[in-house]
């Protein structure tokens, strides 16, 4: 079974494309991912924490406190999915794939042509650079079976 941890962003639903894609395959695989309740994920620090006057410390709290399952499911997986969207900077899906690249994981990045140059640095530490989830998919279903059909 392959494990598989799904970064990055969190506004469309990729994450369940490539999901039922891969179920459609009938890939062996499970998937991990960070909170993608954007208000959850924000708030999680000051909601078990407690509150504080400043949003440098209420994200400095959530920021922590994400990175313990962040860096728990990049650890245990085998192939991590970096998808940079079309419209947000995605800074903490780059640092996904920075602590993934530094603990010598294999990575997929998914993005458009768009952002080619501004993820060349990203890409380059990437073992795949696919462009949309159909080729992800693909590239788990060679990994696993060794056929391109």
């Amino acid at each position: 079974m392959l494990k598989i941890y799904l970064a990055g962003e969190i506004h469309t639903n990729w994450r369940e494309e490539i999901i039922e894609l891969s179920k459609q395959e009938k890939l062996n695989v499970t998937f991990t991912s960070p909170v993608t309740d954007h208000e959850s994920s924000d708030n999680c620090g000051v909601e078990i924490l407690g509150e504080e006057d400043k949003n440098f410390w209420k994200d400095h709290k959530g920021a922590n406190i994400n990175s313990i399952r962040t860096k728990k499911f990049i650890k245990d997986s085998d192939v991590i999915i970096v998808k940079f969207g079309e419209k947000f900077k995605q800074w903490n899906a780059a640092f996904d794939a920075g602590y993934a690249s530094a603990l010598n994981k294999s990575i997929i990045i998914i993005h458009n042509e768009d952002h080619q140059h501004a993820l060349k640095e990203i890409d380059a530490a990437a073992a795949a650079v696919a462009v949309d989830h159909k080729q992800a998919v693909r590239i788990l279903k060679y990994i696993l079976q060794g056929t391109l059909k």
